[in-house]
């Protein structure tokens, strides 16, 4: 089902005027990016604000993302958490839901594992998941790194087939270079997309899709086909704006962009803040837009790459 999952769009939570799940607007959303390049999903990642959904509300957000989708392209969805017990059990429930194809376990943050704590962390999740696991690597969120042999030893778990890894491209080359063939190596770092795949790489979980999906869509697509002149234009015109994305905490800068396009995606939960009017303009101008370009619903009718 992974055969074609080059861009996996890791989706934003929408949320309504009371806080709540929005699920008309995830549906409207979910089909836009599909539309629009996507061949994937992560749901309940960093970007869907999963620390900040109960138990509950992750169920039925899972539970109604795989109807919507409805077997178009696969889907991961998060169930990872600092406590292997809780994740164990909130894969084991996930693993049960229609249209869920893999669990993105997220290495362990704050109470810091070593390497043996994360062998041991991963293997039980993936020993007792009905679904296959991947791995999520990111250093920058939970305070500590998996090494690159502790992932190539954790990759001949035979439920474990894929990483999310959010470090360097030496780093991707290695995961690359010494895994199985079968296991899926994906960058989380948007501006890695098209070297990452150039290196063997799967593909990308990526954030920068829902505003520049038909741009990374065409990129892919001319890498496939042999431009490599015209891949590598449109990954250096969108690392800037990839890399604008995350000016102010995620999931906030796309939010912003996806409001102004007009999806009622609605603001983020706390902690994390509404960008204020001072960082909408600042944001605008990083996209190479007017600095009053992101303060109206619907006032981006598109957004996309000058291809000249």
């Amino acid at each position: 089902m992974f055969k074609d999952a080059d861009i996996l769009t890791a989706i934003v939570t929408p949320f309504d005027d009371q806080n709540h799940i929005d699920f008309d607007a995830l549906e409207t959303l979910t089909n836009h990016l599909l539309e629009t390049g996507s061949h994937g999903f992560i749901i309940g990642g960093t970007t869907g604000e999963t620390p900040n959904l109960t138990h509950d509300e992750k169920i039925e957000l899972y539970t109604k993302f795989g109807k919507i989708v409805n077997g178009r392209v696969p889907v991961i969805a998060g169930t990872g958490s600092n406590n292997t017990l809780q994740t164990t059990e909130l894969t084991k429930e996930v693993g049960q839901i229609e249209g869920i194809d893999m669990a993105l376990v997220v290495v362990p943050y704050y109470n810091k594992p070593n390497q043996r704590g994360m062998i041991a962390h991963f293997t039980t999740v993936a020993d007792a998941s009905p679904i296959p696991v991947a791995i999520y690597n990111i250093p920058g969120r939970t305070g500590v790194t998996m090494a690159n042999e502790t992932v190539v030893k954790l990759a001949q778990h035979p439920n474990i087939q894929a990483v999310k890894q959010c470090t360097s491209l030496e780093d991707l080359e290695f995961l690359v270079e010494h895994t199985p063939d079968d296991f899926m190596v994906y960058t989380g770092e948007d501006a890695q997309a098209l070297p990452g795949i150039a290196i063997g790489a799967k593909g990308v979980v990526s954030v920068a899709a829902h505003v520049y999906g038909q741009d990374m869509r065409q990129m892919l697509d001319a890498f496939y086909a042999g431009n490599t002149v015209l891949a590598g234009k449109l990954q250096r015109r969108l690392t800037p704006k990839m890399q604008a994305l995350f000016l102010y905490p995620s999931p906030s800068p796309v939010k912003a962009v996806l409001t102004a396009q007009g999806y009622q995606v609605g603001g983020c939960r706390l902690p994390i803040l509404p960008l204020n009017k001072a960082e909408r303009a600042t944001l605008a101008k990083a996209l190479d837009l007017n600095e009053d370009a992101l303060e109206n619903k619907g006032s981006l009718a598109e957004l996309g790459v000058n291809h000249d």
